[in-house]
């Protein structure tokens, strides 16, 4: 059992929040973040709200020595996710944060641009590195990729956008819940899944609103399907080992005023804040679990958005997950960045309980073996001759 790592990071100020003279009302020390209230007198109560999570990354300011760059958010979260990966976990990183906070620049990034590569680029270019430098006879591996985007609670295959209908969500009895007919593509190199990505950013829906002029109409979420194949000589068995790496670039989560929304743009931000606010119930719900403070029988409403249900096993579930929260560092939008703080405080609150992948017939077998040559090994100390077989 794990609990949920939550990172917080802070943006540079963008045009908008420069051409309004904006404040920078974000301090971080350590683990900790601290937020001002513009409206509230210096040195009252409600002046400066304390959160402290796993990680604040201090990405407002290039200059300032405590600079936190693309590359060490991803040493820190992607890194360790992807050892999880490797050891047969489940794992997840997903993004939140309001519309222009920074969340498809930290998992997406600028692939073209040296060192501004987001934690998607990197993990899928590490795990092709440590492919390539393992030697093991035994072990065989396999990857696999889908790309899908939930727009307006229907689901679109990014990797194929010929297939322009809803594609349906499942539930599978074992695995848990899928997309049924989501095109899944065997990758053989770190160059193949780079094309795949930028294939399926073309596809994805993208608009301006007032706050973000490429702001992501969409959920994204991009799937690594990672295969171990490991052949035991003593038990003459193979063995597999399946982990699914879902990496995850919410929607931004706002106001309508405060985008402007209209018509179109405004039905968009319903079925977004639909999604994001299920999220938020099904979050706090858990958290309460965790922290005693419900019973398990409590109704936790996945099913209530396309979103949540996609990702029921990462929330509380088979999986290691961690939430990296963006925030903007402007006095203007204290309230949705306390309202994205308060959010990431939660989720750092829920319990997962990850489970290696692992064929439980083999792994059976091979414990069992590994068992009975402790006992022989045992009875050969004191003496006693065991027949082989």
């Amino acid at each position: 059992m794990s609990s949920v790592k939550v990172a917080v990071r802070v943006r540079p100020f963008n045009n908008r929040e420069i051409s309004r003279e904006s404040k920078c009302i974000i301090e971080m020390a350590g683990y900790t973040t601290n937020i001002t209230n513009p409206k509230a007198p210096p040195g009252t109560k409600d002046a400066i709200k304390s959160f402290n999570y796993d990680y604040s990354y201090w990405s407002h300011d290039t200059t300032d020595p405590n600079f936190s760059s693309q590359i060490m958010v991803y040493k820190d979260i992607g890194e360790e996710m992807l050892e999880h990966a490797f050891e047969g976990y489940n794992v997840c990183i997903f993004a939140y944060g309001q519309t222009g906070a920074g969340k498809s620049y930290t998992m997406m990034g600028r692939q073209e641009e040296e060192g501004q590569e987001g934690i998607i680029p990197q993990i899928c270019k590490d795990l092709f590195t440590r492919i390539r430098y393992t030697t093991a006879e035994e072990l065989k591996y396999s990857v696999e990729v889908s790309y899908m985007e939930i727009y307006c609670e229907r689901v679109r295959d990014l990797l194929n956008p010929k297939n322009k209908g809803n594609l349906r969500v499942r539930e599978h009895p074992l695995l848990g819940p899928y997309v049924e007919d989501l095109s899944k593509l065997a990758v053989t190199s770190y160059q193949d899944i780079h094309d795949l990505i930028d294939e399926g950013n073309k596809a994805r829906t993208v608009a301006a609103t007032n706050m973000n002029e490429t702001s992501s109409r969409s959920h994204a979420v991009f799937t690594i399907f990672f295969t171990q194949q490991r052949y035991d000589k003593m038990t003459d068995l193979s063995t597999e080992k399946v982990s699914k790496i879902s990496l995850v670039d919410l929607a931004g989560s706002e106001r309508a005023d405060s985008t402007g929304a209209k018509g179109t743009r405004l039905k968009e931000g319903a079925n977004i804040n639909k999604s994001l606010t299920t999220l938020g119930k099904v979050i706090s719900a858990l958290a309460e679990i965790a922290t005693k403070k419900k019973k398990k029988e409590n109704f936790i409403p996945y099913r209530d958005s396309v979103l949540t249900w996609l990702l029921r096993e990462n929330l509380g579930g088979n999986s290691k997950t961690a939430m990296i929260a963006a925030i903007s560092p402007a006095d203007i939008n204290y309230d949705e960045t306390l309202s994205t703080l308060r959010y990431a405080d939660r989720a750092k609150q829920i319990v997962c309980k990850a489970v290696v992948n692992e064929d439980a017939n083999a792994r059976l077998i091979r414990e069992l073996k590994e068992e009975i040559q402790k006992l022989r090994d045992l009875l050969k100390a004191e003496g006693i001759e065991v027949q082989e077989g």
